[in-house]
This record gives C-alpha cells, structure tokens and sequence, in this order.
C-alpha cells in the first residue's frame, strides 16, 4: 500500500510539473511507466489492428466479447475483471472532422459533464473529461482521419482511481 501511495504522489508531481511548464499539458507513457513498476502494477499492452493503436491495461482487465449492436455503434473492445467490478471501452466515432478544441466544446455540452481539457498525450490530441453521475473517466483521440478514438473507464470513483485510469490514458499511443 505504501509503494502504491508514493507512486499516487510521484504522479502527482509529475502532473503537476508538467502543467507548470507549458500552456497545453503533455503526458506521456514514459512518464507512468516508473510509477507503475514502484507501485508493482503490471499489465500488458492491447493492440487495435482498426486504428493502428495500442494501450495499456493493468493484469486481469479481459478481453469481453461484443455484441453486434456494440460493434455497430462503433465499440471496437471491451476489457473488463472476471467480477466485472471495472470496465475499459473503446469506441472509434467518425465525428466529421472535429479538432480537438471543438470536441471539447460538444462535450461541454453533454450535461454533467465535468473537468474538460484538451491535452497531447504520447504526440497525440486527446480530451479528457469526467461524467460523476455515470462514474466514469474518458480519453477522447482526435485522428486526422475524423474520428475520434474514445476510451472509457469505469468507475470513476474507486480510490487511486485517477492513476490506475490515468495511466490506461496516458499509454494509448500508435501501433508499431
């Protein structure tokens, strides 16, 4: 428990650090990648063939088995523990083009939304944002393409929850 509360600390710092020195905050794996082996938080990379992206996620997140309609409303995974206690999505949206500032302002709009903000993590731009009433956290990819890649973690509410989720986030990065 220790190691894991140094390691909450260190990300905050980091974050914190990387706030202070520019305008739009930039994330990085490399910076999640330390914290995570002082806290002993293994897990594995996903690669996603549709997007050519991969991400991380911790030891017992499981692939699930999706549906047709899932599929066809654009799911491309779901992870998710044995006692399904959490949840990881992934939905690739064609959004017409949007930039990332512009994505920012729909979402705004979707009530309940909270603590939007535009970031680049590993190069890329990324919103990210918080809906308390449904208890999640999402990342959401803006492609060149015009779609957006959305990851979304569920619950948001667990403790340590913003850098076990945080961290699921800030590893999305391209497929090698």
């Amino acid at each position: 428990m220790k190691k894991f509360l140094c390691a909450v600390l260190m990300i905050c710092l980091l974050m914190s650090a990387a706030m202070a020195e520019t305008a739009t905050t930039e994330l990085s794996w490399e910076t999640f990648v330390p914290v995570l082996e002082a806290a002993e938080l293994g897990g594995q990379f996903h690669t996603f063939s549709e997007v050519s992206a991969k991400m991380w996620l911790p030891e017992g997140m499981n692939p699930v088995e999706l549906t047709e309609e899932n599929k066809a409303n654009g799911y491309i995974a779901c992870f998710a523990p044995d006692d399904n206690s959490t949840q990881v999505t992934v939905v690739y949206t064609n959004v017409n083009g949007m930039s990332a500032e512009e994505y920012a302002a729909a979402v705004s709009k979707i009530e309940g939304t909270t603590e939007i903000e535009v970031v680049t993590v590993n190069g890329l731009p990324c919103v990210t944002y918080k809906m308390p009433e449904k208890d999640v956290v999402c990342g959401a990819f803006v492609t060149e393409a015009g779609y957006v890649l959305e990851i979304t973690c569920f619950p948001a509410s667990f403790e340590h929850a913003d850098v076990l989720w945080g961290a699921v986030v800030c590893s999305v990065q391209p497929a090698e």
